[in-house]
């Protein structure tokens, strides 16, 4: 990967595959998707919160629950195996929608998950390209594995 000085990187370092045989999907079947322009990512954390009398009025806290959601979009490329499996799920329902998802991150890093492919847009104006707008929902714990 391409770290320059002080160790940032370009953004499109990042690899995002998604496996084109739904939730039944290997290593095998893991396809970059094609023409993403922009991505951000968020996370959702489940947070006890509770103050007993021994604290003297200070809370405490205790995160029992995290789920995260990669935002992506980009332009519809037909032809293209895993931009052609997202599209392709549009009009899907229920467990359909479930595939595995991979994320390489600039330094190495891997993250790997089952997950929801939730389409949330596309289309443009009549001299656009197509786009390509969905989310990957985190359904599960992932396998995070460090640069190595």
């Amino acid at each position: 990967m391409g770290l320059i000085a002080g160790g940032v990187y370009p953004v499109f370092e990042n690899v995002f595959k998604v496996g084109v045989e739904g939730k039944a999907s290997s290593e095998s079947d893991m396809k970059p998707i094609a023409d993403v322009e922009t991505f951000s990512v968020s996370f959702d954390d489940n947070v006890e919160e509770w103050t007993p009398m021994t604290t003297k009025g200070w809370r405490r806290a205790l995160k029992t629950g995290k789920a995260f959601t990669v935002s992506l979009s980009g332009k519809r490329n037909i032809g293209d195996e895993g931009n052609d499996y997202v599209a392709g799920l549009a009009f899907k329902t229920g467990q359909d929608c479930e595939t595995r998802f991979e994320w390489v991150l600039p330094d190495g890093t891997t993250v790997k998950v089952g997950c929801i492919v939730n389409i949330t847009g596309g289309g443009g104006d009549s001299t656009n390209v197509d786009g390509l707008d969905f989310e990957v929902m985190s359904n599960g714990e992932p396998t995070v594995t460090a640069a190595g």
